[in-house]
């Protein structure tokens, strides 16, 4: 019973072939397309109205230079907003509960950030790993700890969402189980139980938005420091 809660993070395949990647091209499908006409219909209007909101939101602590990255940065929280989604649906599989999927969109996006901020400006890039006014005996163990500091950042993005939303399937599951098991035994305990998993799952709703918020944001705070 213990395993197979984690059955369902479990990349799908079928006949052998894995379909991780038929699981991150859905999402696309499921956007209306824009439209040439004048008047759109309240489909695309309401998203057109989102992504500006967003957009604006996002770009609120960047200078102009990291403007060029809104396109990015808004197509991948919505990106990531929709793969939380789907994945609280029944029978579905969450591509962003895999911890190498995090990663692969963390690293390089960090990694850019880096190389932009020393391209642009590598002497106050590197300055960030030496606070102004440290005391000559602790300069070498500072730059060691601000260095690994900078280095684990795609690490940390990676698993914060993992482990938010691997944590919030776990609990949904577990407490669907009690309530399937309780019914024939204590009907009362189940349907109070089966009212907290719908209140657990409008709270997962809310937190697969949050953590697709919060994974744009940090890459926008690291895009700031480096622009």
């Amino acid at each position: 019973m213990t395993l197979s809660f984690f059955d369902q993070f479990m990349s799908p395949s079928f006949l052998g072939i894995p379909l991780m990647a038929l699981a991150l091209t859905l999402p696309w499908t499921l956007y209306p397309s824009p439209s040439s006409r004048w008047l759109n219909n309240r489909l695309i209007t309401l998203q057109g109205w989102f992504i500006n909101r967003f957009t604006q939101q996002l770009l609120l602590p960047l200078n102009q230079p990291g403007h060029k990255w809104a396109p990015l940065l808004a197509s991948l929280m919505i990106f990531l907003i929709t793969l939380n989604i789907l994945g609280l649906l029944p029978y579905t599989f969450t591509p962003t509960t895999q911890l190498s999927l995090n990663l692969g969109l963390a690293t390089p996006l960090w990694l850019a950030t880096v190389i932009i901020g020393l391209r642009n400006q590598p002497t106050h890039a590197l300055g960030h790993l030496l606070p102004e006014g440290t005391p000559a005996p602790l300069i070498p163990v500072l730059i060691i700890i601000e260095t690994i500091s900078l280095l684990i950042r795609p690490l940390a993005l990676g698993v914060r969402l993992t482990a938010n939303l691997t944590a919030g399937h776990l609990l949904i599951q577990l407490i669907a189980t009690a309530a399937f098991v309780l019914l024939p035994l204590m009907p009362t305990v189940a349907i109070l139980t089966a009212i907290v998993l719908m209140l657990l799952t409008l709270l997962e709703i809310a937190v697969a938005m949050i953590q697709a918020y919060v994974f744009v944001l940090l890459l926008t705070l690291y895009l700031q420091e480096n622009v």
